[in-house]
């Protein structure tokens, strides 16, 4: 199967969309050293499509660790899960932040499993959203990240 590759102007509005924010781990673009993608939600190679309630913009961590997935394994249910779709979940049902801001806690079977297949806590993660809150700037204002 081919790949089609999204227009300038798609990919604009993908990135106006998200805010300059990962739709997974909500990691702002800006304090990534690392650049974004506009990725496909349900990868071509599964059925998707490129188009615009297809994609979402991830940073390279998450859209690495993504890859053709659909589904992840949540380690409470031991069952696979599908994972969290940006387009069709809302991120606070699915999501919330540990008392400290640095960690992501998924509230579902679908939440868990996406952090674990997306490992949306990484090291590194972890270390920026913690320096970033202490200075005012974590959790990014995202109208569905469930912020106060």
């Amino acid at each position: 199967m081919s790949s089609s590759r999204a227009s300038a102007a798609v990919k604009r509005q993908v990135v106006e969309r998200a805010r300059g924010c990962c739709e997974y781990c909500l990691t702002l673009r800006s304090f990534s050293a690392s650049p974004f993608a506009v990725e496909h939600i349900i990868p071509e190679v599964k059925g998707g499509t490129t188009v615009v309630e297809n994609l979402c913009l991830a940073c390279a961590g998450c859209n690495g660790h993504k890859h053709a997935a659909t589904t992840g394994w949540d380690l409470v249910t031991e069952k696979l899960q599908p994972l969290f779709h940006p387009r069709q979940d809302s991120w606070a049902n699915h999501f919330a932040w540990n008392l400290g801001k640095s960690m992501i806690v998924g509230l579902s079977p679908k939440g868990r499993a996406t952090v674990n297949r997306l490992r949306l806590n990484r090291q590194e993660l972890s270390n920026l959203r913690e320096v970033l809150a202490r200075d005012g700037l974590h959790p990014p204002d995202y109208p569905y990240a469930g912020n106060p």
